[in-house]
């Protein structure tokens, strides 16, 4: 019989750790902390697939790597996620990532300068460039890194407005989102031919200094008693303790020999100094990317927003324009000091998984289709989280839809690949549950679900969970607790153990 040789071994003494890091202002919930207790993953139930996609390639197989990046700049005129773009700047906003070839199907790691794509925006994306690598969609991962200055996407809420006849919402045209969609795919299908092949691959970590905080600030009744948003002009709230935070970027990185071919970045912090200004920008974390590669002009970097709902720069940033460079340059020191520090492992398949659950969210029990398409009818067209947005992931739900949680294992590294505005406590736990390993997480995929809170952050109230932001219930904490076990437990190798 066959055993797992690495299960999670139960670690009380660290899961304590992590309770007292996080006792005065954050919202790890009981949920978190009796799941990381445990010694034995929970079965999840009806609400999980039953079956995980298979991702393990052959032994020995040379892993290639194929690398695309596309322009995701809207045109002047078109609409954005809260304004309409007026001039274009600079830099522009950018939709990258890697294919990562070896015997079986291929593997697609996408992330986009938007703020949010979603629903059967979401699934556009994974088919077009699934198809484009000859891969399924359940083994490609789109995400965003959540700028506000830049498009969001949502196919279903599209169909809906058309279909109930609403004007207004022109963010949700899918025209030029489409277009971006033929780009990458064109991209990748160009790039799979001039493939690289990998001799390594690399994990580094550094902290980021004076850039990331904590945004929802308690009283002393332990609700939220004010909000630190990424533009925090109050001094009295900024003066307020950095608090709950993922301090680390961490890098996994693709080599041939002495070369890095591809490095990814993981980093958990909304990504605003400055917005509402109409210039598509990809904000500090794009530019903290786009000096990077001037470092390293040979490889690219691709950026993805970790679990950073409840995280903005609010502390160290009152909106001036200067903060943009300010907090750019102190992310990209990081993660030049975390290159610098990487350590490097062969490579080939063996090393290599990929694993994925569906998932169904439990939907929050305010949404009702009738009363939201009501409202719709009614209302002014407003919001980034809307009732358009609401309806339609409420729709997806009851039409059965599910959303793939994945986990890509590289070596001695997990990356976790998950949807919405995830709260920074599901990184924590994460890191918490296999310190053995180095694991990075990517937030920000499907964003149909909105800000996903710990259970114990509905009961203390604030912005991110309240009606209009959350599409979601607070069981849904349990319930992902439960699936990054799985992932982990699944992404490690089988024993030779008879």
């Amino acid at each position: 019989m066959q055993t797992n040789s690495k299960q999670p071994p139960s670690r009380p003494a660290i899961w304590y750790s992590l309770a007292q890091r996080v006792t005065q202002r954050a919202t790890l919930s009981m949920p978190i902390v009796m799941a990381l207790c445990a010694a034995n993953v929970i079965a999840i139930g009806v609400a999980i697939g039953a079956v995980i996609a298979p991702g393990r390639l052959l032994a020995g197989e040379p892993i290639r790597i194929a690398v695309f990046d596309v322009d995701a700049t809207p045109p002047i005129g078109s609409a954005m996620a809260y304004q309409p773009v007026r001039r274009l700047d600079e830099l522009t906003l950018r939709c990258r990532g890697v294919v990562i070839l070896g015997s079986q199907e291929p593997i697609v790691l996408c992330a986009v300068d938007w703020i949010g794509i979603a629903n059967e925006g979401h699934d556009a994306f994974r088919e077009g460039l699934a198809k484009a690598a000859g891969t399924s969609p359940q083994r490609v991962a789109v995400h965003t890194l959540h700028q506000h200055d830049a498009p969001g996407c949502d196919f279903t809420a599209e169909k809906i407005l058309a279909e109930i006849g609403v004007e207004g919402y022109s963010r949700f045209d899918g025209k030029f989102h489409r277009e971006v969609i033929d780009r990458a795919a064109r991209a990748i299908q160009e790039a799979i031919p001039n493939a690289v092949g990998i001799t390594h691959y690399g994990v580094g970590q550094a902290e980021v200094k004076e850039v990331a905080s904590q945004r929802r600030i308690s009283g002393p009744d332990g609700k939220i008693k004010a909000t630190r948003t990424s533009t925090t002009k109050d001094p009295a709230v900024r003066a307020e303790p950095e608090g709950i935070v993922d301090p680390s970027v961490s890098l996994l990185s693709f080599w041939k020999d002495q070369q890095p071919i591809a490095i990814l970045s993981y980093y958990a912090c909304h990504p605003q100094s400055y917005y509402l200004r109409g210039i598509p920008s990809p904000d500090f974390p794009g530019i903290a990317r786009f000096i990077r590669g001037q470092d390293l002009n040979n490889t690219l970097h691709v950026h993805f927003n970790g679990a950073g709902g409840n995280v903005t720069a609010g502390k160290y940033n009152d909106g001036a324009e200067a903060n943009r460079m300010i907090l750019a340059t102190r992310l990209a020191d990081a993660m030049r000091q975390a290159h610098a520090s990487t350590q490097r492992f062969p490579l080939s398949s063996d090393d290599i998984t990929w694993n994925s659950l569906p998932v169904t969210l439990p939907v929050a029990r305010h949404l009702i289709e009738t009363d939201l398409v009501a409202r719709l009818r009614q209302g002014p067209a407003k919001g980034y989280v809307s009732l358009a947005d609401q309806l339609a992931y409420l729709r997806r739900v009851q039409a059965g839809h599910k959303i793939d949680i994945s986990c890509l294992g590289v070596g001695k590294a997990r990356c976790l690949h998950l949807p919405g505005e995830l709260f920074v406590e599901y990184q924590l736990a994460a890191k918490a549950m296999r310190p053995d390993l180095s694991v990075m997480m990517a937030a920000y995929g499907d964003y149909g679900p909105g800000y996903i809170g710990t259970e114990r952050a509905y009961q203390e109230g604030g912005y991110e969970t309240q009606a209009s932001s959350s599409n979601v219930d607070p069981s849904v904490e349990s319930l992902l607790i439960d699936v990054l076990g799985q992932l982990f437990q699944q992404s490690d190798p089988p024993s030779d153990a008879k």
